[in-house]
Parts: structure tokens; sequence; C-alpha cells
């Protein structure tokens, strides 16, 4: 009995030490024992696992490229929609850009207290008339603002008042003739100029080269003339002879 339970014991040691180098090794993949006890019997059970090796994917950064913040992606992206709108409804892309800083500071979940949404602020009702399903929607909500903002460019031909009917509402603009004493509407109109008027300054200052200047052909020299002599022989005829 006592030379059984000492081979017990020893057979334990073996099982654990080998499981102990099993589970040092686990890290590279392949298989893995674990001895656990079995609760009905008290018996010890040696049992295999399969383990997967731990990979860390590399991540693809193209070479000479350096790593781009999200932030930055999401800038560009916000750009882009900007510029394609702009240039379907014929808008200045710097002075949307202007609209969407003083509105929401790009932030496409913004909520004003009055209840307008996203980038360019639009409130529920002029979301609706424009067709609008979703304000947060970045592009959506910018589409819907440069629409909004060209048929108030083309309504006051001013862009001063189309800025302060943004605001405000085209009601107010037709009931005071211009832009309405509101402070809130007079700070509006004034932080989108003066960000509208910078961009342009900053634009002229540093124009950014669209496209390469492609060379101008080249005009062909018209083909050089020897000077006429015109003369009378002794007969009296004329005759014309180059120097």
């Amino acid at each position: 009995m006592r030379t059984r339970f000492v081979l017990n014991k020893i057979t334990l040691f073996c099982i654990l030490l080998s499981g102990a180098g099993l589970l040092c090794a686990a890290d590279a993949g392949g298989v893995r024992y674990e001895v656990k006890a079995d609760r009905r019997t008290g018996q010890l059970i040696r049992r295999a696992v399969v383990v997967t090796p731990r990979i860390i994917s590399p991540v693809e950064v193209k070479p000479g490229a350096p790593a781009e913040p999200a932030e930055l992606k999401a800038d560009r992206k916000i750009d882009q929609m900007v510029r394609d709108a702009a240039k379907h409804y014929q808008v200045d892309p710097l002075l949307v850009h202007a609209v969407i800083a003083v509105e929401s500071n790009y932030n496409p979940h913004a909520v004003s207290p009055v209840g307008a949404q996203g980038l360019m602020q639009l409130m529920p009702g002029t979301a609706r008339q424009l067709g609008v399903r979703n304000a947060f929607d970045a592009e959506e909500n910018i589409r819907a603002g440069v629409k909004h903002l060209r048929d108030l460019q083309d309504q006051y031909k001013d862009d001063r008042l189309a800025l302060a009917a943004y605001n405000a509402g085209a009601g107010a603009v037709k009931k005071y003739g211009w832009i309405p004493p509101y402070r809130e509407t007079q700070d509006y109109v004034y932080k989108v100029g003066k960000k509208y008027g910078d961009a342009r300054k900053a634009l002229a200052a540093n124009p950014v080269q669209t496209a390469a200047a492609s060379p101008q052909p080249e005009v062909p020299r018209p083909p050089e003339h020897r000077p006429i002599e015109v003369f009378t022989d002794s007969e009296g005829r004329v005759h014309m002879r180059t120097k």
C-alpha cells in the first residue's frame, strides 16, 4: 500500500514537471498539457490543449510615408466633402469652412441650445426642407448646408445678409432690411466674415499650385526673305530679282 502511494507521488511529480515545461513553451504555439484532479474520483487527469501562437500583426507603412493621425485623416475627409459640395453649388469653399468653424468648430455631433444639429448646425425644420435624413451625417449635413447658403446668396446678393439669414432666419433679415440688431447675429456675421477674409488673404499670400505650368508651344519663326531689287534693262523692260 505504501509502495503504491510512493509511486503515485513520483508519477504526479513527473507529470507536473512535464506540464510545467510545456506551459513555458506555450507562447510558441503547439500542444499544452494541463493536469487537474477529477472532482468525482480524485484521480489526476492530464489533458492536451491546443495552443494558438500569439502573432502581432505588423502595421503596414509605406516607405517614406509618415504615420498620419486619425484626426488629420478626418480633417482631410471633411475638407474633401466641403470641396465637393462647394463645387456643386458654386460656393467658395473658404466661406463654407468659415461657417463650419463658427457654427460647430468641426464637431459633426454638435447640438446647439435651440436644437441646431451637425457641422453646419441645421435646424430640424430646415433640414427637413432640404431632404436631410440624418443631420449628424457629415456629408449629408455639409451638402445641405452649402445648398442652403447658396440659396441665401442668390436671394440677397450679399454675403453679409446671406450669413445673417443663415443665423437668424430669412424672416429677420426681411423685417429689418439689413443685418438684424441681434447681438448674436451681428457677432456671427463678424466672426464668419473675419475667418473668411483671413483665409482669402492667406491663400493670396501662399497660392497653391494645382498643376505644373506646361511649357509654351514654340511658335515657328517666319521664313527669312531676301530683299527684292527692281531694275529696268536697256530695252525698258522691268525686272525683279533678289539681292
